[in-house]
């Protein structure tokens, strides 16, 4: 099931900007690479990247962790266009709705190891029906792990302002709920979630797991 006034959304956003997306946000979205380190995925274990763009997350995830089975999930086609040339045959990627996908139905996988968010839930209408998506796919034992954006609570007056209406112009929000929500649910699904805003509140860092 696809948003389908969303993934327009997104398309027109990307269709031009998917050719130079990763050279411009290496500089701001911060907090994507510590994730990534810290995902220690299980020898063999799967990865679905919900939002996964370019497909720059998979391709580091797959670096680091070689064995790694990798899924890719995005609403844009044109984005998984840009993916597909960059990833080849190492992820399986399909076009959805973070917040309304069956892993099952899609992917023909039961559940993942680890299950990512980076920088989507802030462009997500539904991200809370994202988030309760992402631990649904989740097989016994794996994780979700969250990078965002944050509240810039540590930086000055005029960064946040101007920050945020700058993320404005490309439908970006940053989720004032955030911790309250990713507490909320993993404690109704019987996990454990850690919160960390880094950055000075610049961005926020979430995993949710036993």
């Amino acid at each position: 099931m696809t948003d389908q006034t969303h993934a327009a959304r997104m398309d027109g956003i990307y269709a031009t900007q998917r050719h130079f997306y990763d050279l411009t946000r290496k500089y701001y979205l911060l907090g994507r690479d510590r994730m990534i380190a810290e995902l220690a995925v299980p020898s063999g274990g799967s990865v679905l990247e919900v939002g996964c763009g370019t497909g720059r997350n998979l391709a580091a995830i797959g670096r680091r962790y070689p064995d790694a089975r990798l899924y890719g999930l995005d609403i844009s086609a044109a984005m998984l266009d840009t993916a597909r040339s960059k990833l080849g045959d190492r992820a399986v990627l399909r076009e959805g709705d973070a917040s309304g996908f069956e892993a099952a139905a899609l992917f023909g996988v039961n559940g993942f190891d680890r299950v990512v968010f980076s920088y989507t839930l802030s462009m997500i209408p539904d991200w809370q029906g994202a988030i309760a998506r992402g631990l649904a796919a989740l097989a016994p034992g794996g994780s979700v792990h969250i990078v965002d954006f944050g509240q810039f609570e540590r930086l000055p007056g005029w960064f946040r302002r101007g920050m945020r209406a700058w993320l404005a112009k490309f439908h970006v929000e940053p989720r004032a709920a955030m911790e309250g929500e990713v507490r909320r649910q993993a404690g109704g699904s019987g996990l454990t979630a850690t919160v960390r805003k880094p950055f000075r509140g610049y961005a926020v860092m979430a995993r949710i797991g036993v």
